[in-house]
């Protein structure tokens, strides 16, 4: 672990993948844990149980066989940037209940205004980059798919 001030250096990348498996936000953020870190920010992207005014009951995420790549991708092109400590991003793919998590990211920085700036930018890149689909189940047994080029 780091114990001197924050140089220009990329940050470390503890974790940067797309997995079937559970995902948990504290675990990654235990991951990025520096000792010359003031902060640690967080974030945990969860499915809800609406879409507008619909009633939700799930999310099937289906991805790219690129998009480990992608996501990898993303982590280093925001570690390159020199600001924060360290940084994880996963994301989930297959069928998720509402409550579970589907995308989690942890960064630390000496300072909490690069740690949120880190992580909201690794959210929307996510977001804007990442070749994941994703299929809302509703109550009434329809389902609707978003996401599709």
């Amino acid at each position: 672990m780091s114990t001197s001030p924050r140089s220009a250096r990329p940050a470390r990348v503890v974790r940067a993948e797309v997995t079937e498996a559970p995902i948990s936000v504290t675990e990654l953020a235990d991951a990025v844990h520096d000792a010359a870190a003031g902060a640690v920010v967080t974030f945990e992207g969860v499915v809800r149980n609406h879409d507008a005014e619909r009633a939700v009951t799930g999310i099937g995420y289906s991805c790219h066989p690129t998009a480990g790549q992608v996501v990898e991708q993303i982590a280093h092109d925001v570690a390159g940037a020199g600001r924060v400590r360290a940084l994880g991003v996963v994301h989930r793919v297959g069928d998720l209940a509402v409550g579970d998590a589907a995308l989690a990211v942890a960064v630390s920085s000496d300072h909490r205004a690069e740690a949120f700036a880190t992580c909201s930018r690794i959210v929307e890149e996510v977001k804007k980059r990442l070749p994941v689909w994703k299929r809302q189940t509703f109550t009434d047994g329809t389902a609707q798919w978003s996401n599709l080029a």
